[in-house]
């Protein structure tokens, strides 16, 4: 019960709109480095379009190639 209420507060059930602004979780491993010291997290990126409720299409820029993402790869970006 505390696990689910904890996820529960935790998850970003709204999402997220159309040109909003988003970090991307994409962690890349550089060998020679500490993982706990790399970054995690690209951005911002560009909500393009929303597939459907958990699923979105980012861009960083406009001459950069969309992706498609789940939303729990996604953080508001502030």
């Amino acid at each position: 019960d505390r696990m689910k209420a904890r996820y529960d507060r935790l998850a970003n059930s709204a999402g997220f709109q159309e040109g909003d602004r988003v970090w991307l979780y994409h962690p890349t491993r550089t060998k020679g480095k500490s993982p706990k010291l790399q970054t995690s997290w690209e951005g911002p990126y560009r909500v393009v379009t929303r597939i459907n409720d958990v699923v979105y299409r980012i861009q960083r820029h406009t001459r950069a190639r969309m992706m498609v993402v789940h939303l729990d790869r996604l953080a508001p970006y502030s």
